[in-house]
């Protein structure tokens, strides 16, 4: 298995210095070059978890394994898409996809890494420009190549398209599965939209409402493109909206009752 997560569990403490647990017993097994998406209230950790698959924070107990390794800190195998493009707005597109490069290799090879990333996002004519000459889909498209030309076996991706208007999230999909195609990562993607999990996904992680928990790995069985079985599609969606909708009820009772009770 590429990637095992086994019993994991996170705790924060509050202001108050109770713990708090935000993701109890979590336990997912991952292929290598499986795209999964990680679906659920808001709440309910999706973003801790890829964070801590990161190695950017910390686990409380249990264990994450990539490839026969326990992950404890951030690493090369793993690339980051946030939800915002998150871009040094002094250089150039060109420059910001070199950036994370420059340790790595001379100058040259960089800036070939970082064209022919910049090429398969197709932005191939707006090297020079800067991010605030961009449209936010071009930004995160430059992000994306930015994660890509450091070459990860996996990438993880919170929320890439969350800020930006549906026109533009659905020509994304398209270039992100295009580039999933091409380069077999294995993708780790949080969202909140059941059709852009649906569209995009192997598979389906559906999480409950805090502490987060893994409610069902639902297998997206649907030939690629998808847009030609929207019916497969709808009975997909209105599987997992089933599981969505018990979740979010619990969560606007528990708000009703806090202001209830305040």
């Amino acid at each position: 298995m590429f990637i095992s997560i086994n019993q994991l569990n996170k705790q924060f403490t509050d202001k108050n210095g109770n713990p708090s647990t935000v993701l109890k017993d979590i336990n997912l097994a991952i292929e290598k070059g499986e795209f999964v998406s990680i679906l659920g209230p808001s709440g309910c950790g999706k973003s801790t978890l890829l964070s801590i698959v990161a190695g950017l924070t910390d686990v409380t107990s249990g264990e994450i394994i990539v490839d026969g390794t326990k992950i404890t800190k951030p690493g090369k195998d793993r690339g980051m898409v946030f939800q915002q493009a998150a871009l040094f707005p002094w250089i150039n597109v060109l420059e910001n996809v070199m950036f994370p490069l420059k340790k790595e290799m001379s100058k040259k090879e960089a800036t070939d890494q970082a064209k022919k990333y910049l090429k398969m996002v197709q932005l191939s004519n707006y090297l020079e420009h800067y991010p605030h000459e961009l449209s936010g889909g071009m930004q995160q498209r430059v992000a994306i190549a930015r994660a890509l030309a450091m070459d990860p076996d996996i990438l993880l991706m919170d929320e890439p398209f969350g800020a930006l208007d549906e026109q533009t999230r659905t020509r994304l999909h398209d270039q992100l599965e295009d580039i999933w195609t091409e380069t077999k990562k294995t993708v780790l993607f949080v969202t909140h939209s059941i059709s852009e999990s649906i569209k995009l996904s192997d598979r389906i992680i559906v999480m409950g409402t805090r502490p987060g928990t893994v409610l069902t790995d639902i297998k997206v069985d649907i030939p690629r493109p998808r847009s030609e079985h929207k019916d497969k599609m709808i009975e997909i969606e209105e599987h997992v909206m089933g599981y969505l909708k018990k979740e979010i009820d619990k969560v606007v009772s528990e708000e009703l009752n806090h202001e209830t009770s305040v």
